[in-house]
């Protein structure tokens, strides 16, 4: 019987350790194309990645940047490409991503926001803020499954976002589908008493921004949510009211 002889050599790892550096290189490559397709709002460009790779909808993102052109909110590490297309409002962009396996309800940046949290997220002065978009944005995330009272880090839910940021149109929808208006944040507010505040967000001074202040404000009371509703803090969202425009309203 023969005996089998030792290897005295050494295993050769550079081939390996080169295909590997080459997987990485082509992984990262897809993943940028991706985001590029995703930013400039090209369907067709992401309908033909993901057919060649399902898997590019579940990625994560892994450097955390500042979208301002074409789409204005920050994407962090831990983001997938739904985050991105859920921000833009990229309607048929996140149909896609959803058929593919995207999760609706990831949350695994340090801010623990959704997708939804990001479609909600507007400003009235962005060149790439869409009110009807963003609200089928919102809409076909609903539909897939997305956590409609889902909390933030901040302890924030999509309606304290769509609130703060004056998304109106939003904020209608949202109401519409029931959410739950009693929820507060880390802070203690109510998504009602962001409502009669100024948010202190960019642009929420301005006379567009003022006029969708007075829809949401309308919106809670045409839902029947009490002004009496209480904060953290015990004040009501009467108490925090501090312009005769909105005190008018609410007692009306």
């Amino acid at each position: 019987m023969l005996k089998p002889v030792p290897f005295a050599g050494r295993f050769d790892n550079s081939r390996l350790n080169s295909t590997a550096g080459s997987c990485k290189i082509a992984a990262k490559l897809s993943a940028d194309r991706l985001v590029s397709a995703i930013e400039d709002d090209d369907g067709a460009k992401v309908r033909a990645m993901l057919r060649t790779d399902q898997d590019l909808a579940c990625l994560r993102i892994t450097e955390a940047r500042l979208y301002e052109d074409k789409i204005l909110h920050w994407i962090y590490v831990g983001d997938t490409p739904l985050h991105l297309a859920a921000a833009g409002y990229r309607v048929e962009i996140v149909r896609l991503l959803l058929a593919a396996g995207a999760d609706p309800n990831s949350c695994q940046n340090h801010r623990q926001s959704s997708p939804l949290h990001y479609a909600v997220d507007g400003c009235l002065s962005h060149l790439g803020w869409n009110p009807r978009r963003q609200v089928e944005t919102v809409q076909c995330l609903l539909e897939a499954g997305a956590e409609i009272d889902a909390q933030d880090k901040n302890g924030a839910t999509p309606l304290h976002r769509a609130v703060r940021t004056r998304s109106a149109a939003v904020v209608k929808l949202l109401l519409k589908a029931e959410c739950d208006t009693s929820i507060r944040n880390r802070p203690g507010s109510t998504a009602f008493h962001l409502a009669v505040q100024n948010t202190g967000r960019g642009g929420t001074g301005s006379e567009e921004s003022k006029i969708a202040q007075r829809q949401i404000i309308e919106a809670f009371l045409s839902h029947g949510v009490s002004v009496k509703l209480k904060d953290g803090k015990g004040q009501s969202v009467l108490d925090c009211v501090r312009s005769g425009w909105i005190q008018e309203m609410l007692l009306a």
